[in-house]
């Protein structure tokens, strides 16, 4: 049985071992950047190259990964679909994964990477969307989560803006 909630330093510890580029984006960013918020699952936007793509289908794998959806048809992510621009929610042994193929704006890793900051946990090099990107795309997805937290990111940027 997979976890409803996500071991998020399992998962990015998974994903940085298999040598998966990737950015970390959604409700794990805005926590990374200071935000009092709490998240179920791992968003991740991940380099469509075929090595890549090769790699995450790979490590999904081994992590028993299935494609959440109403029916539990017990579906299996294969390559084509992580090589798209799609997104898929994925139940793994490790908890909620997500990897989106792009953002709701149509901006991929290849866009987005000029967007981003580096992290360091530990050992592990995390690629985060930066502070006013992650905004920017909270602002516009219209869900009531992502409203909610704009406000939180917005005064975490002025209270950066003043140091």
């Amino acid at each position: 049985m997979h976890p409803r909630e996500a071991d998020l330093e399992a998962l990015l510890t998974a994903l940085a071992d298999a040598q998966i580029e990737f950015i970390v984006v959604g409700g794990v960013a805005a926590v990374l950047h200071g935000a009092p918020t709490t998240t179920q699952d791992l968003d991740i936007v991940h380099r469509r190259s075929p090595e890549n793509v090769a790699r995450l289908a790979a490590l999904l794998a081994r992590l028993d990964a299935e494609i959440r959806e109403p029916g539990h048809r017990h579906l299996r992510p294969n390559a084509q679909q992580l090589a798209s621009v799609g997104q898929l929610n994925l139940s793994t042994l490790l908890g909620p994964l997500d990897p989106l193929g792009v953002l709701h704006d149509g901006r991929g890793y290849d866009e987005l990477l000029g967007h981003t900051i580096v992290m360091h946990d530990g050992n592990r090099r995390l690629v985060v969307l930066d502070l006013e990107t992650l905004i920017e795309i909270k602002s516009t997805t219209g869900r009531p989560k992502d409203q909610l937290i704009v406000p939180v990111l917005m005064a975490i940027q002025d209270e950066l803006a003043k140091k």
